[in-house]
């Protein structure tokens, strides 16, 4: 029997390819009921440090905090603009109130005027903006007195749709005293149809998304040719986001772009900026392929920042198997946004998923009502999924202070701009150190202190993380991990660069060392047809169809009221089968909706109004082949190896769950087909003599292992840059390809995503780490803090806690020596 643990990005493969900083309805808790607004006595802004004290008061309130880091605040350090800037953008500069750039800002401006690639990898809120946008915008003045009209142009590229258009917004209010001679536009699939050909014609400053540039710009380069032929700026904003899969797809779209610039005469200079970076430059380097300046010393003043971890109390409740159960960080989180907003302290709190958004807008709503009617307005949610237009009003609401709490999801974590924000709610760890500073930073923004409050979930790393400070507070942020060379996602860049212009010998190099490898086997499957000029794309069909770069898969299935046809919004294909199944609950602005069908062929879920007393979680089975062992040390008796696995997935049925206890009411069966995925995993074997070792007998060894699996996936995020959700694992007794007890661990993407490689170079640490965090928790016999996973497709059954952690000690007695592979000095390497 296999004990599997499944990531949300699992979909159909494409086929066989050969910062460190310095130092549901849920009741309130007991004894506590926020004050008015009235009874706060304060006229002015209070100190992040009064604002802590305020939300601690109540029983028991104040032993929630594990630990209050106080970052100082920081003087800044001024510099000159560079004498090449115009004169006419620092005048527009100091309109707006700035009256010398900081030191990183003249710095990274001097080497983009001299045509240098830079990456500004300085600390949220240090206007990295500016810092590229001056010398864009002169260099756009320049362009518009050449003779030959549009002169010179540049191209923006953000992550999210909203950053574009705040970014459009603060362009245009920067550069409102340059007249017409910088256009801006934001080009992105929101953009009307009857807009487009005015931006491709006349915009020099054109904001767009890296979807829009694979899908749209790209295949269609001949529309943009006077635009590509101007390009002296690419600007690549939150570098840090585009790792993994997603990164590894947009390393490879960059090099089509660069090659479409190069054969109409262009090579742009690249601007990337990151408030979040481990080894920047490098970083940039793997991404856009060019050499690439780093610029880290960050000039910038700031505010003081308190930052709370926050563990909620153990409550009376048990959950599977009789575990206890901790209040959920969703009740702590609707709780705190509702006291900070009565305080008229402006917050966001920032929720994992989708349906935590709203239900924790919704809670905060309800409670608030009940102090003063008006001030349930004022809090709203905020998530990927939503309307256009829905997106656009609750940024400028947010913006303006019509809003004074939001709860979102990382849709608003990217750059948008909202400074006076006082706080942050932090519900649950956001997945790396990179994410957690990213939400965190979103505070404080206007210099003035902010508070900073991690809420703990009910999971290993969440509770690791709260007991044991330093390693958040004492440690840089993870590397960006990522591989353009991965079959998977080269292969179908390289046949839309074929389509774009046919591909030559020559422009192999750009697309790295594995292309030359993957022409045949497309030739083979017909998909590119070489002659003496290069390789063709042959199909009628678009070849940037082929893949989707945020590595989702497949087309995103629409959610239809089955009543009156109209569309709530979609969700990504690849979590199609645990999200929409028939009998799902779906929660859209407020409103609760049950799934009626899922239809897989025409992409679309129907559901209907409901209110249904219980929420939905999906179950799945899983099972696992190893194709190819890549490489692999000796632990001991056993072994840690690195390899290509085939991994077999089908969801099987859903509980239905209590929304205020999480007790479970019942379990239906699904008929959805199974899934298979090919990719990368690490995996670890033990010996009889290690189990004997261990002191764990057979009736133990399934739930040793499942628990040390558990544990693992929770804890891998400390060391490689990924969530939990994009990972898996199978743990087997006895697996057929290794005769031996085995757990894997996998990479929930086609061809890998780094992940698992990361897993293997830091696996004395990482396995460490799993061992203490089990050993650590303060339960009798597992619970979701240590050993108990959400997504389990086996129910939690079966799982040992003590046998796992005998069993961690006596593999982690093997662990290599250091600067041997799965060592700690292999890994620093290895970033």
């Amino acid at each position: 029997m296999a004990f599997n643990h499944l990531p949300a990005a699992m979909h159909d493969a494409l086929g066989p390819l050969s910062v460190t900083p310095v130092t549901h309805s849920v009741p309130m808790a007991k004894n506590h009921r926020p004050r008015r607004p009235a009874e706060s006595g304060e006229t002015r802004r209070p100190s992040p440090g009064t604002v802590l004290d305020r939300l601690t008061t109540g029983a028991g309130r104040a032993a929630r905090i594990t630990h209050t880091e106080h970052l100082p605040p920081r003087p800044g350090r001024h510099a000159v603009w560079p004498h090449r800037i115009r004169t006419e953008v620092i005048s527009a500069i100091e309109q707006a109130g700035i009256e010398h750039p900081w030191v990183h800002q003249a710095t990274a401006a001097e080497h983009a005027l001299d045509g240098e690639s830079v990456v500004i990898a300085t600390g949220t809120a240090s206007g990295k903006s500016l810092a590229y946008l001056a010398p864009v915008l002169s260099t756009l003045l320049d362009g518009s007195e050449a003779p030959n009209g549009r002169g010179t142009t540049a191209l923006y590229l953000a992550p999210t749709k909203a950053l574009a258009a705040d970014q459009r917004r603060a362009v245009r209010e920067l550069a409102a005293p340059l007249g017409n001679r910088v256009r801006p536009a934001v080009y992105d699939g929101d953009t009307p149809v009857e807009e487009r050909e005015w931006v491709r014609q006349y915009a020099n400053y054109v904001l767009t998304n890296p979807d829009m540039l694979h899908r749209g710009m790209l295949p269609s380069h001949p529309r943009w040719s006077s635009f590509l032929r101007s390009l002296r700026y690419v600007v690549i904003d939150e570098c840090h986001t585009y790792r993994g899969v997603f990164g590894s797809h947009v390393a490879q779209v960059l090099r089509r772009l660069r090659r479409i610039c190069a054969r109409y005469g262009s090579d742009p200079v690249f601007l990337l900026a990151s408030a979040t970076a481990a080894e920047p430059a490098a970083a940039a380097r793997r991404l856009t392929g060019v050499p690439v300046t780093e610029v880290s010393d960050d000039a910038s003043p700031r505010g003081e920042l308190v930052f709370a971890l926050w563990e909620p109390p153990l409550t009376e409740l048990r959950g599977e198997k009789g575990a206890p159960v901790r209040r959920t960080a969703t009740a702590e989180t609707a709780d705190l946004l509702t006291d900070l907003t009565v305080q008229g302290v402006r917050t966001v709190a920032f929720v994992r998923s989708r349906r935590g958004a709203e239900l924790i807008s919704v809670i905060a709503q309800e409670r608030l009502a009940e102090v003063d009617r008006s001030l349930a307005r004022r809090v709203a949610a905020y998530r990927g999924g939503y309307l256009p237009e829905e997106r656009r009003a609750l940024e400028r609401a947010l913006h303006s202070g019509e809003l004074l709490g939001l709860a979102a999801t990382t849709a608003l974590e990217l750059g948008v701009d909202v400074s006076g924000l006082d706080a942050v709610v932090i519900a649950g760890y956001p997945g790396t150190r990179a994410s957690l500073w990213q939400q965190a930073g979103r505070a404080g923004r206007a210099g003035q202190g902010a508070l900073a409050v991690l809420v703990a979930r009910d999971d290993p790393l969440d509770t690791f993380l709260v007991h044991h400070p330093e390693a958040l507070f004492r440690q840089p942020v993870e590397t960006t991990v990522l591989d353009p060379d991965n079959p998977y996602v080269l292969a179908p860049h390289l046949c839309a660069a074929a389509a774009e212009l046919p591909l030559t010998e020559d422009d192999l190099a750009l697309f790295g060392p594995a292309a030359a490898g993957l022409l045949p086997q497309m030739e083979g499957s017909g998909l590119l047809r070489r002659r003496a000029s290069g390789w063709y794309w042959t199909r009628r069909e678009r070849a940037a169809d082929l893949t989707d770069i945020r590595g989702e898969g497949g087309r995103p299935v629409q959610i239809v009221e089955a009543t009156t046809g109209r569309l709530l919004g979609t969700v990504d294909e690849s979590a199609s089968h645990t999200a929409v199944h028939e009998g799902a609950v779906h929660l859209h602005q407020g409103r609760t909706y049950l799934v009626k069908r899922l239809d897989l062929d025409d992409s679309a879920a129907l559901v209907e109004e409901a209110a249904p007393p219980y929420s939905t979680t999906a179950r799945d089975t899983t099972s696992i082949s190893i194709l190819d062992t890549d490489t692999e040390v000796p632990w001991g008796p056993g072994r840690l190896c690195y390899g290509s696995v085939e991994v077999t997935n089908q969801v099987v049925s859903f509980l239905r769950r209590k929304l205020i206890t999480g007790e479970v009411l019942g379990e239906t069966k699904l008929d959805l087909p199974p899934r298979t995925l090919r990719t990368r995993a690490v995996w670890w074997t033990v010996t009889e003599d290690q189990l004997e070792a261990a002191r764990v007998n057979p009736e133990q060894l399934g739930g040793a292992l499942h628990a040390a699996e558990h544990a693992s996936i929770g804890l891998l995020p400390l060391f490689a840059t990924c969530d939990r959700w994009d990972i898996g694992g199978v743990s087997v007794p006895l697996h057929p390809d290794t005769l031996l007890p085995t757990v894997f661990v996998y990479d929930g993407h086609p061809g890998g995503a780094g992940f698992a490689e990361r897993a293997f170079h830091t696996a004395r640490e990482w396995l460490a780490a799993t061992r203490e965090a089990i050993a650590a928790c303060e339960c009798e016999a597992g619970c979701p803090s240590c050993i108990q996973s959400p997504k389990c497709g086996n129910g939690n059954e079966p799982l040992h806690k003590r046998a796992a952690v005998r069993l961690l000690t006596v593999l982690l007695r093997g662990a290599p020596a250091d600067g041997a592979p799965g060592g700690p000095d292999d890994s620093a390497e290895r970033s």
